[in-house]
């Protein structure tokens, strides 16, 4: 269909693409059902830049970059990820190195599996892309220690990232493996390969005050170190605006299109266009407007920009123990174009699609011309234009109308023609004349997700079958078996000594878990005093991070969360010696900050008990006994292979149960979509399926207020504006990739802390099962078309071009039902879609056509 007003549609997914008609709007909502249950590297070439741009063999680029991290996916969701980026407009693919991913032990290196980085920067060729390698080899990127491995900072004499000779020695030695790596493998753009430019360091710029003149003399040698390494292409240091005169400093944010490198010799970069946000347990979930988030693009090549990387184009998961901290979820998902499962996240990733199909017609222009003519349209508009001569014709002339203001929409005139700009937004014109894409008008598709069975209810299937049905498709077995876990010592491994160690010195990162265990003699005249005083012993912490468990003579007494917090936790003793065992817990290291390598965990200054008749007891004088880690994690009981642990069967009547394990099994749902546990009746811990660790666990609940109904993508983003969630556990859902699961008898192993009920676990499907489109008069055609509208002058034909609707259910779904359509003046939003004063009554008879 062609169209004239207003079309809107709401569907539920077969396969259909549909084309407004007449010039009105319209709205379509679709219902998804199941359809069915080599390339080549490149010729070598060379990469350098100008003050313009990235230079790729020769020729000055406009590039847009996607952030892939390969160890938050699996390698057999690399290939499809890549696919996305690409058919998203995507050019290059960008991923940090991981450092503690393929080190753990010191010299021992590991690029197998999820950490195969050759394989995954061979697919990234194989694909036609570019890619940009950040080494690091500090990453921040929200991961365990920032990407240091532990054993760092065992190293006698060593500070972190700073003018220090022991860990410069480290730092070169990693660096140089991968460069040499890389060419090895003949990846490198000069050898045939995709890898175009490489990072040293990460925002050391936000953290280089911290070290003083050392600090200085680091950033310089840093850079003298990866150029002498002969990678052969160019290297950028992020949030570094003192980089060195060979070393390009590009800008990390929500929006760069202010910034400028600090040489003129250097182009405009952007690592970091940050599309989302992280997200904290406990904390909401936050959401970037796409809107907004295309207007950050806009007017970064507005202003000069020539290379954009979105943080995160694909986030993934922190599977394991990966997680940063303080308290990062397992899910990365970011809010990023690709979500975590590796579905399209519509309309951010449709909507940049256009945007970046936008910028490519005006390619040529932004190559050809050296900087931009700015002109002023209004007190908060203004447009820059691009052509390779200034004065001369329109034939290569591409042009930016801005409306910076956050409320009103404008009327503008520009080389003699009138526009109309709604607020803060950016429309691009590629012959300086047509509009052809708006960063507010958002014309692609909303897709909504489910991680809920869907199955039709069928007249020759009765209710009670049905759920059956769904049980069999979506439950875990009901059958499950449980193991205690010991409180404190478990095996001949342990040790004692005097005091307090600290946390990380103990466990080297092992085991999240660390026992302290002790005896506690308690007296007659105690007990009297502390019925006579009304007073209690009392655990006292000056500072403790993440989590500490107390008990008393085996049974849990307390519990304290928080990060670097007084500990102030009422006891009760009996007459004689009590246990007392203090269980210190991490939950994902410090990933940002200044002197890493000290920031530590567990506790730090006084621990001592109060409340005694003859006085406080100093607890770090005393002597403890330490046991790294749990019994389960030792034996491996969550590995399909077989183990010493003692099962039992598990009865309801032994839930809820605090430290235990349970396991059982489960076949995988039918079908290709990913697939999710749903942990929401359980309270904290880990999990592994057939051996493989989808990571922590926990079901805390997000504050019940702060989120918003609807999002206002006008103004300035910040990670706390649009969120959602509130009142509800920040997650629930957790990623088993299908590659990890067989068609039965899949083993799922939970370790939990705090109790909850391992039968009411289930397992999900993740999938779009609603697609829903609007595009009215306003709109402008598809960008597609207007790439194949150029004639052989170069001008745009504008030529029985009008907006279009296109939807299409996710692979492997068909239309199934079209549940509304209306064509005229429909109002609302997806899945609250209403008909108005103006309706075609054959508007849904003509899309179900």
């Amino acid at each position: 269909m062609h169209s004239k007003k207003n079309n809107r549609a709401l569907l539920q997914c077969l396969a259909l693409s549909v084309y407004p008609m007449m010039m009105m709007m319209m709205m379509i909502h679709l219902s998804c059902v199941s359809s069915s249950s080599a390339s080549t590297f490149f010729k070598p070439f060379n990469v350098s830049y100008d003050h313009r741009a990235i230079i790729i063999d020769g020729n000055r680029r406009m590039l847009i970059s996607a952030g892939i991290h390969y160890p938050r996916a699996t390698p057999e969701m690399w290939p499809d990820l890549i696919a996305k980026s690409k058919e998203g407009g995507a050019d290059v693919i960008e991923t940090y190195v991981f450092w503690n991913a393929h080190e753990s032990i010191r010299g021992q290196y590991n690029f197998k599996g999820k950490n195969d980085i050759v394989k995954f920067v061979k697919l990234v060729g194989s694909s036609g892309l570019y890619l940009q390698l950040r080494i690091g080899p500090y990453v921040c990127a929200e991961w365990n220690f920032g990407g240091f491995p532990v054993w760092l900072r065992d190293i006698p004499g060593i500070e972190f990232r700073t003018n220090n000779a022991p860990f410069k020695e480290e730092m070169q030695r990693f660096v140089k493996k991968i460069v040499d790596l890389m060419r090895e493998e003949m990846l490198f753009s000069w050898q045939g390969g995709p890898i175009i430019m490489l990072q040293i360091e990460n925002e050391y710029g936000n953290m280089e005050s911290s070290y003083g003149q050392q600090g200085k003399d680091y950033v310089k040698w840093a850079a003298s170190m990866a150029l002498g390494l002969g990678a052969g292409v160019p290297w950028v240091m992020c949030k570094q605006t003192d980089a060195p005169e060979n070393i390009i400093d590009a800008c990390n944010g929500y929006y760069c299109d202010g910034y400028k490198p600090n040489s003129y010799n250097k182009p405009t970069l952007w690592t970091e266009n940050w599309d989302g946000w992280y997200t904290t347990w406990g904390g909401r979930l936050p959401h970037r407007p796409v809107e907004d988030l295309a207007f950050a693009v806009a007017r970064f090549f507005q202003r000069g920009g020539s290379f954009m990387n979105y943080y995160m184009y694909f986030g993934g998961t922190n599977f394991g123990r990966t997680s940063g901290g303080p308290f990062y979820i397992t899910s990365y998902d970011y809010d990023a174009p690709i979500d975590e499962y590796g579905l399209l996240s519509e309309p951010k990733w449709g909507h940049l699609k256009d945007l970046h199909a936008a910028i490519k017609l005006c390619e040529p222009a932004l190559v050809a011309a050296d900087s931009a003519q700015y002109i002023k349209l209004g007190q908060n508009q203004e447009a820059h234009v691009y052509r390779a001569n200034r004065y001369g014709s329109q034939s290569n002339c591409s042009a930016f109308l801005a409306n910076i203001d956050e409320h009103t929409a404008a009327s503008v005139t520009f080389l003699g023609q009138s526009y109309t700009l709604p607020p803060w937004s950016v429309s691009i014109l590629p012959d300086c004349r047509n509009t052809v894409f708006n960063t507010a008008k958002v014309s692609s598709q909303t897709s909504i997700k489910t991680v809920e069975f869907s199955l039709p209810l069928s007249p020759n299937i009765s209710v009670p079958q049905q759920s059956m049905i769904e049980s069999k498709l979506s439950s875990t077995s009901k059958s499950w078996m449980t193991v205690k876990e010991p409180i404190g010592v478990w095996s001949e491994n342990n040790f004692t000594v005097q005091g307090i160690l600290e946390h990380l010195n103990v466990t080297k990162d092992y085991s999240d878990y660390l026992w302290h265990i002790t005896q506690i003699y308690v007296s007659d005249d105690d007990i009297s005093f502390w019925k006579t005083n009304e007073v209690r012993p009392t655990v006292t912490i000056d500072s403790m991070r993440d989590v500490l468990r107390v008990f008393i003579n085996g049974q849990l007494t307390g519990s304290v969360i928080g990060h670097w917090v007084k500990v102030v936790q009422p006891v009760e003793f009996q007459s004689g010696y009590n246990d007392l065992i203090l269980l210190s817990q991490t939950v994902g290291l410090q990933n940002y900050g200044a002197f890493l390598e000290k920031d530590g965990a567990g506790f730090r200054g006084q621990v001592k008990l109060t409340g005694f008749k003859n006085g406080d007891i100093d607890l770090s004088k005393i002597l403890w006994t330490y046991q790294v880690g749990l019994k389960g994690e030792f034996q491996q009981i969550y590995s399909i292979e077989e183990n010493e642990a003692e099962w039992t069967d598990l009865t309801r009547d032994g839930i809820p149960s605090t430290f235990t394990w349970y396991k059982t099994y489960f076949d995988a749902p039918d079908g290709i979509d990913p697939v999710a546990l749903d942990l929401g009746s359980m309270g904290k811990g880990q999990a592994w399926v057939n051996g493989h660790h989808i990571g922590r666990y926990w079901t805390v609940v997000a504050p019940k207020g702060g989120c918003q109904d609807t999002c206002d993508y006008r103004g300035a983003y910040n990670s706390d504006k649009c969120t959602t969630n509130c009142g509800n556990p920040t997650q629930t859902w957790y990623h088993v990739p299908r590659s990890w699961l067989q068609a039965s008898n899949n083993l799922l192993v939970i370790f939990e802390e705090t109790g909850g009920n391992p039968f009411e676990i289930s397992v999900k499907l993740r999938s779009t099962r609603i697609v829903c489109e609007q595009v009215s008069e306003s709109h402008y055609p598809p960008v597609r078309k207007w790439s194949n509208s150029y004639s052989v002058d170069g001008k745009l034909s504008i030529n029985k071009m009008a907006p279009e609707m296109h939807l299409h259910c996710q692979d492997g779904y068909i239309i199934s039902s079209i549940e509304f359509a209306s064509y005229g003046t429909p109002q609302g939003r997806c899945q609250k879609f209403s008909r108005g004063n103006c309706h075609a009554p054959m508007s849904l008879s003509v899309v179900s056509e």
